[in-house]
């Protein structure tokens, strides 16, 4: 399928990139691409001037991390299509065209996966296994698998991206824009892409600390698109809280012992915890109903006549 590239925006979210920014530039504009829009985040090198150097158009970010970076440029695109990906040389701009065929064939919302063959060194052990369980974590909270929901190599319709309701500031802007996509029931289709070692850029991201503030991020999600799920889990821990005082407390009977006031307090936490259970599915018969509302708005919208 050809593509116009004069409808695309290449959107570069970028820090210290000043290494690699120039060639990544270069590189998209020798496939025809000369709508490139870099949002930097107050860098302390010199990657805003390389960029405008290389032909890109640069705005400097308001605040700071990458989610705000993506939420700050949302205003300013104005092409139809939008493609978005790290200023740091590991997306190849060489996939730009497999990422966005899909876009032109009716998709919303393309992810590039990057896990299914990366180059030898790209990830360590520890990061495949890291974004495998969080993957596996994403199925469970949101009732898809997305092969890749923490990839930065997506694009995106203009009408698909102004969707989304993004509001986290940091790296869980990756899981947030999945977990949009899926809310707003976009139809979404993942990309297998080349992902390349970091060509002398120092990572900026922390294993553990990211990691632990995604999984934070992707279960409070869960309570916009499955909170079935979201106060599932917590009328569970509380039930099975309950449970465990109970038993201590039959224990404790079974001895001659009575704890009346322990008694009444299992029994109170156990209710707590099936309410918040009756509670997640008041919430999933809701978020039924609000899906369907808005799939009979989108008929209505497509059968409407062009003016």
């Amino acid at each position: 399928m050809v593509i116009d590239r004069s409808q695309v925006c290449i959107f570069i979210p970028t820090l210290n990139e000043e290494p690699t920014i120039g060639e990544l530039i270069s590189r998209f504009r020798e496939r025809g691409y000369s709508h490139i829009f870099v949002m930097d985040g107050n860098s302390t090198d010199k990657t805003a001037e390389v960029a405008r150097k290389a032909g890109a158009e640069v705005m400097l970010q308001k605040s700071r991390g990458k989610g705000n970076a993506i939420i700050e440029s949302i205003e300013h695109f104005r092409h139809p299509y939008i493609l978005m990906l790290d200023g740091d040389l590991t997306y190849l701009p060489e996939d730009a065209e497999l990422m966005l065929e899909p876009l032109m064939s009716g998709c919303d919302h393309v992810i590039g996966n990057r896990l299914e063959s990366p180059e030898t060194g790209a990830l360590s052990r520890l990061n495949l296994f890291g974004n495998k369980v969080i993957n596996d974590l994403f199925r469970m909270a949101h009732g898809r698998y997305l092969a890749d929901i923490l990839s930065g190599y997506r694009a995106f319709t203009l009408e698909s991206i102004r969707q989304m309701n993004l509001k986290e500031a940091g790296f869980g802007i990756e899981t947030e824009i999945s977990s949009e996509s899926i809310r707003n029931q976009q139809k979404v289709h993942i990309v297998s892409i080349h992902y390349v070692k970091r060509p002398g850029t120092a990572t900026k991201l922390r294993p553990f600390h990211d990691g632990a503030k995604i999984i934070s991020t992707l279960y409070r999600l869960a309570k916009r698109s499955n909170p079935m799920f979201y106060f599932g889990m917590i009328g569970g821990v509380i039930t099975l809280l309950g449970a465990l005082t109970g038993v201590y407390v039959v224990y404790e009977w079974t001895n001659g012992i009575e704890h009346l006031p322990l008694t009444i307090l299992t029994a109170l936490i156990i209710m707590g915890g099936i309410q918040a259970f009756m509670f997640g599915i008041l919430s999933d018969i809701m978020l039924s109903n609000q899906q369907e509302l808005r799939r009979e708005i989108q008929a209505l919208k497509n059968q409407r006549p062009p003016k």
